[in-house]
């Protein structure tokens, strides 16, 4: 009875943000300019995944202005600065980094007074940045028939409960329930098909699916931070005041899902998925909505999940040293033949014609 009254309230969270979500003014455009492209790059034990930035410093990042989602005028841009991504791979599980600048503002329990972050991936093939996957149905009709390639996948973490450089995301509990909730810190795994049709993984409009889990992991930090030491739950509001400084969000999660209802999107190295970033931020103390997220770009963002180049590389030079030692080998062995023959030739005692004595 309690698992599914923790259930039930996980998803009042999600279902709450349809109310004030994504009231638009006006005709929806959009002028992203070319085709924008993050690499994933193979770099293998490489992140800690601690919502520290020490470990990204050698890993190429893309810089974008943060703008209103449903409003991308350059006017309105978030004025503490730019966000940075950074993303790579190791084989197994993709890590993300975003950081942006901005004064700490934390409210324990109050996720609307503190920063939020979410990515959002294509999964659907009908599925676009506008619109959360633009499916036209209403709430009461979307389903997963209905709005049928439209789905989009959306990792969204609220740090108003999550400790900071403490782990959260998936894990036993929530899990073990067979949906996409995160009970302790609020790292959700969700899926959509419209801003007011969106559910935690496992969960529908026809029914839950117990198989679904949430995939994800993530951490966060903020500079103003004094040292590395971890934090417990007493410690918040882990500073005093409200410093400037620079927010880190760390999340990794597995190339591959067990997912089997179209709501997580699959990597694959030396493929491209399209992604969104959105954040959210308490602007002058005022408690941020549902829609009133910034994002890195007006449309989606191809991310190249990069397969091992260096490897490839070691492995072209490889290939060309054994052929050029097999050829040498070659080459030897064929001059070493020369040389006994012409040495014979050489040496071979000549024989003087036997003559007669009679024609002499």
């Amino acid at each position: 009875m309690l698992r599914a009254l923790l259930v039930l309230l996980a998803l009042g969270f999600v279902l709450i943000g349809r109310v004030n979500s994504h009231q638009e003014s006006g005709e929806w455009s959009c002028e992203s300019g070319s085709e924008i492209r993050l690499e994933s790059e193979f770099r293998p034990g490489l992140v800690t995944l601690d919502g520290h930035a020490d470990d990204w410093e050698d890993i190429f990042s893309s810089e974008f202005p943060l703008l209103p989602a449903l409003d991308p005028d350059d006017d309105k841009e978030y004025k503490a600065g730019k966000m940075t991504v950074k993303t790579v791979h190791d084989g197994r599980d993709v890590f993300f980094l975003l950081q942006v600048d901005g004064e700490y503002k934390y409210s324990k329990g109050e996720n609307n007074n503190c920063p939020s972050v979410a990515l959002m991936f294509q999964v659907g093939e009908d599925a676009t940045y506008h619109d959360m996957g633009g499916c036209k149905e209403e709430p009461d009709s979307c389903t997963n028939k209905t709005c049928k390639g439209h789905e989009v996948d959306i990792m969204h973490f609220s740090i108003g409960n999550a400790i900071p450089g403490r782990l959260y995301g998936g894990n036993p509990i929530d899990n073990r329930d067979g949906n996409g909730g995160d009970r302790f810190g609020h790292l959700v795994d969700v899926y959509a098909w419209n801003p007011h049709c969106r559910h935690l993984d496992g969960i529908g409009p026809t029914g839950n699916d117990s198989s679904a889990q949430n995939d994800w992991k993530g951490a966060w930090w903020h500079s103003s931070f004094d040292g590395h030491s971890g934090f417990v739950e007493q410690d918040s509001p882990y500073a005093s005041g409200n410093p400037k400084g620079t927010y880190y969000f760390e999340f990794s999660r597995p190339l591959r899902t067990t997912d089997r209802l179209q709501q997580d999107t699959q990597f694959t190295i030396g493929g491209t998925s399209k992604m969104a970033v959105a954040f959210w931020y308490p602007v002058d103390g005022k408690p941020w909505h549902g829609s009133g997220h910034y994002s890195i770009n007006c449309d989606w963002v191809t991310v190249d999940i990069s397969s091992d180049s260096s490897m490839l590389s070691r492995s072209s030079v490889s290939n060309s040293g054994s052929t050029a030692s097999v050829f040498a080998l070659l080459l030897s062995v064929v001059s070493l033949c020369a040389s006994v023959f012409v040495g014979y030739r050489v040496l071979k005692p000549k024989g003087v014609p036997f003559t007669p004595m009679e024609n002499l």
